[in-house]
């Protein structure tokens, strides 16, 4: 990902803004679902997502000391966000979204990563959020595997999650 026409407070901005907005996202996602995994799972992403926001909040203010940190209404940098359409979607097709989200945040922050100098803190922090977020979409992966299963199964058996 070519970061280069952004200064690294916009980037710092932007990731802030894609942590929060994520974060929203994988708390309506879990309010919304009813397998009690899936749910747990979103919870656990909601809360990861928190953690990123508060060691990029650190890393803004180690760069910026005397900024106060003003997140925008729209990041300049063009991110994919994690889509919820407002109609009856498969869950299956939200986790999708969210993987392409979670995919471009690890390109983004191997990029970012790249404008700090070698064995500094920031660029170590950034490879390593990079990491985390690829883990976050092997996570989500694994869970749309299983959701398309569970999708199809109920298309077939109507019935099949009714206990005795």
């Amino acid at each position: 990902m070519d970061l280069s026409k952004y200064s690294k407070m916009d980037l710092f901005l932007s990731a802030l803004k894609s942590e929060i907005d994520s974060r929203e996202v994988y708390l309506k996602l879990a309010n919304g679902v009813k397998n009690a995994f899936l749910k747990d799972k979103l919870k656990f992403l909601a809360s990861e997502e928190e953690k990123h926001r508060i060691l990029l909040e650190e890393g803004f203010r180690d760069n910026f000391p005397d900024i106060d940190i003003i997140i925008p209404e729209r990041t300049p940098v063009p991110l994919p966000e994690i889509r919820i359409p407002e109609e009856n979607v498969l869950v299956s097709e939200v986790l999708e979204s969210a993987m392409e989200a979670e995919k471009a945040a690890y390109d983004f922050y191997n990029s970012f990563a790249d404008r700090f100098e070698a064995n500094s803190d920031m660029k170590k922090t950034l490879q390593y959020l990079a990491i985390m977020e690829m883990g976050h979409y092997k996570l989500l992966e694994m869970e749309k595997e299983n959701m398309m299963r569970f999708e199809s199964y109920d298309q077939y058996w109507p019935m099949m999650h009714v206990g005795p």
